[in-house]
């Protein structure tokens, strides 16, 4: 089974659209990491197109946010001002939609789903020592994560973990091939909002049975995500940042 990793789309649909024709004929399935919606000014494209094509999705943080949960509480000015213009934007079907969506860790096709970490769905994994510490609380050998916006990820083997490269600048895959007697936890970036200082919209393909995790890169339509973001006179610094990849 080839599978489409998305991840942090956040109401980015130039970003989506740009991922989807990237990746068309490599995948027969697609999940998603959650953080469907927030910042983007595309909530209700974005949120219909997971509804349609994703066959697991886990709920994000900003996903919450936007359906009236009180982790809105714990964002920054211009996060909060798009969580609650989202609330009111989506459609009811949209809403209940993101509502109902599960927590992760979730079980999929041989691997696990998460959106934070395995302890706790709004912690960030940033590094090789807090994946180390996360070790024994893996719920399988495979495990997908976001939240961080940050492509990569970590393999792990008896509480070492080491990185795994993402795409560099200039190149538009990084190829990784699955070791047995290993861990892993791997983000395939996001697609709305990265954050790694590289402004192409970020997506991973799984192989299940060749067991190849494929990290990838795509330019989209930038200009118009944010002239889509200050039509809806949200923050000027969420469309600015795009440009930037932070």
């Amino acid at each position: 089974m080839r599978i489409l990793i998305v991840g942090d789309l956040h109401s980015n649909y130039q970003a989506l659209e740009a991922v989807v024709k990237d990746a068309a004929g490599s995948y027969d399935q697609v999940v998603c990491l959650g953080d469907v919606v927030g910042y983007g000014g595309d909530p209700n494209r974005v949120t219909e197109w997971v509804r349609a094509n994703s066959q697991v999705t886990i709920r994000g943080n900003h996903d919450r946010a936007c359906t009236g949960d009180t982790v809105i509480e714990w964002f920054t000015g211009p996060a909060q001002f798009a969580a609650e213009w989202t609330n009111a934007a989506l459609t009811p079907e949209n809403r209940l939609f993101l509502e109902q969506l599960p927590a992760g860790p979730l079980a999929a096709n041989g691997f696990y789903l998460m959106h934070g970490s395995p302890r706790d769905e709004d912690e960030y994994i940033l590094g090789r020592a807090e994946a180390a510490y996360l070790y024994p609380y893996l719920p399988g050998d495979i495990c997908f994560f976001g939240h961080t916006h940050i492509q990569g990820g970590f393999g792990l083997r008896r509480g070492v973990a080491w990185a795994l490269a993402a795409p560099k600048h200039g190149e538009n895959e990084t190829v990784h091939q699955l070791e047995p007697d290993t861990m892993y936890l791997l983000n395939p970036g996001s697609v709305g909002q990265p954050r790694d200082m590289d402004p192409r919209a970020a997506y991973g393909l799984y192989d299940s049975e060749a067991k190849v995790f494929v990290l990838r890169r795509t330019p989209y339509d930038i200009k118009r995500a944010q002239k889509r973001i200050l039509e809806a006179s949200l923050p000027l610094f969420l469309a600015e940042r795009l440009a930037h990849g932070r």
